[in-house]
């Protein structure tokens, strides 16, 4: 069967199971539009080629699957470098198709010309430039491959308009050739038993649950390893989820804004069992003074991330399920003294803890609204599987502490890039991928704006997304900042609570605004918004401008320097 080069990039991606995709035309990649009108494959047209790439990133973090996008060349491909970037750091999976300059003119300045697959090369597992039709089954194939396996994360397509008229004789590639491309296997015997050897000896051990076990699809392995242990366990940013809040055993977030208790039992550990973690700079703190006791077992399915921060006594390459699972069958003693953990001094000291040291906020009886106040009646008004996306902030720290995520695949964020705008896209991507679910996305005012033209997307495309902005007219972290470091010169983060108009700005984009001032009309509109289940919903929430995040460890700090909530004393412990 002959086929053109586009008509073979759509047959591709229809045999690796694409159900939508997320892009936006243009010249170079128009040959691959029109056979998107004889697919199964549902396009979104987005506003925004960024916003094509956060949507991807969305929904693969709510499914599990890759996200795919598709952009034109030049601009339309350097606009998804961010969604890139973003996906490359928190290791999502997605598959972007950018279109190319004919292959004649690469290299002359053409128009809308770009060599994206220079730009994307440190941010990307793999890029192919695309130069013969006839191999397009084989990169597509080896792309979705290569973004789904061991560490996942994006690759990039760029296809020259020429190769897509190009005609190619239709095939699908039984076999790939990816040399050097190696995944790790199980763990050996020697592994399990030196790993099971730490467990054995620890006093004061600490599961530290790192976003590769969501990855690795090991919610399920880690709460029995955990029961099996008595271990407890810290969630990190990336990783919310995976073991319920609700849990007796989970002490919470860790990091510059974790609560005391996770960060301060990860100081006083004698075994830190990092799973899928990578010892990131916001959890660590100052590197030499974290966790100075503490013996490591790292477990991660990227080998490069073994001994990159912190030395480990015991570093096995491998899917965290599967050395978890090896653990597990090993059934040894060291596995089985959970009564005796639970009962054990180390737990006795982390309840004190929890209790002397609860996250806090004061409470207010008039406008302006306490922000953390919206996100815990959020939480308590809407269902208990609902889909959080969060954009980058203040925002984000307070919906990680306030919501109680006790399912997986609910929390949708950007962690290692930090990427403002992240929240509207992203929510509106997982909805596409969970439409049984609701979906909020709990973002600032500052990154709203950078991404709200996508509302646009989600009113034309009927999907429904609920966007909670927790508008407090600053770029609050960065105010912060300023406040605490910089002697309160508040230097260019002022926003303005009205300009632009939030509610009518919903509104001319197809949405319902809905607007909530003081602490009496939060519930009321929360509850209105809940109800609309035909279209975007953007609730305005006026909140206070002077609340920080608390607690806090300053920039290149000790954890052992955690700045508390005044109503703490404000003590550094």
């Amino acid at each position: 069967m002959q086929l053109t080069g586009a008509q073979a990039l759509i047959k591709s991606l229809e045999m690796q199971g694409v159900e939508v995709m997320f892009g936006l035309p243009g010249g170079a990649i128009l040959p691959v539009y029109d056979p998107i009108l004889d697919s199964s494959i549902r396009h979104v047209l987005v506003r925004h080629e960024q916003g094509a790439g956060h949507m991807a990133e969305g929904y693969a973090l709510a499914t599990g699957r890759p996200g795919v996008a598709i952009v034109t060349s030049g601009p339309g491909a350097t606009n998804i470098v961010t969604a890139l970037s973003n996906a490359y750091m928190d290791s999502t999976p997605l598959v972007v198709v950018t279109g190319q300059v004919p292959t004649a003119a690469i290299g002359t300045d053409a128009f809308q010309e770009c060599d994206i697959t220079g730009v994307t090369m440190g941010i990307t597992k793999h890029n192919w430039l695309v130069q013969s039709a006839q191999d397009i089954p084989d990169v597509v194939a080896s792309a979705f491959h290569i973004a789904t396996t061991g560490r996942p994360g994006p690759v990039l397509i760029d296809v020259p308009k020429d190769v897509s008229f190009a005609p190619m004789e239709w095939y699908w590639p039984d076999t790939l050739d990816l040399p050097g491309y190696r995944v790790p296997g199980p763990p050996g015997r020697g592994e399990i038993d030196a790993a099971l050897a730490l467990i054995a000896a620890a006093e004061r051990p600490v599961i530290y649950a790192g976003g590769g076990l969501l990855k690795a699809r090991a919610a399920e392995v880690l709460r029995a390893f955990a029961e099996r242990t008595g271990f407890p366990v810290v969630t990190t940013l990336m990783a919310r989820g995976v073991f319920p809040d609700s849990h007796p055993q989970c002490l919470g977030m860790p990091g510059m804004h974790g609560n005391y208790t996770a960060v301060t039992a990860m100081q006083r550990a004698d075994l830190l069992i990092a799973l899928g973690a990578r010892f990131d700079d916001r959890v660590t703190g100052r590197v030499d003074a974290f966790a100075p006791d503490a013996k490591i077992l790292h477990v991660d399915i990227d080998r490069a991330e073994l001994h990159k921060v912190r030395h480990a006594d015991v570093a096995i390459a491998g899917d965290c399920k599967v050395v978890i699972d090896a653990l597990m069958r090993a059934a040894a003693p060291a596995l089985r003294r959970a009564d005796s953990v639970l009962a054990s001094a180390w737990w006795e000291e982390l309840r004190r803890t929890q209790r002397e040291f609860p996250l806090h906020y004061e409470p207010a009886d008039g406008p302006p609204v306490k922000p953390q106040m919206v996100v815990e009646t959020l939480r308590d008004l809407s269902p208990e599987d609902t889909i959080v996306a969060s954009g980058v902030g203040q925002h984000q720290m307070w919906a990680s502490q306030y919501w109680r995520f006790d399912h997986p695949y609910t929390w949708v964020n950007s962690g290692g890039a930090g990427t403002m705008g992240f929240a509207v896209p992203a929510a509106i991507g997982a909805k596409v991928g969970r439409p049984d679910r609701t979906v909020w996305a709990i973002d600032g005012d500052g990154c709203f704006q950078m991404t709200a033209q996508e509302l646009v997307t989600a009113a034309a495309e009927r999907i429904p997304i609920k966007v909670a902005i927790l508008n407090n007219a600053y770029l609050g972290m960065v105010r912060q900042w300023q406040e605490m470091f910089y002697g309160e010169r508040y230097s260019e983060v002022y926003l303005s609570p009205d300009l632009p108009d939030y509610v009518k700005w919903a509104e001319a984009m197809g949405a319902v605004g809905i607007r909530a001032e003081s602490p009496d009309e939060v519930a009321p509109a929360i509850e209105k918004a809940n109800a609309i289940d035909d279209r975007p919903v953007v609730v305005d929430f006026r909140t206070d401008a002077f609340e920080k995040v608390y607690p806090m460890v300053p920039a290149g700090a000790s954890n052992d320097d955690i700045v508390l909530h005044p109503a703490h004393d404000g003590r550094v412990r």
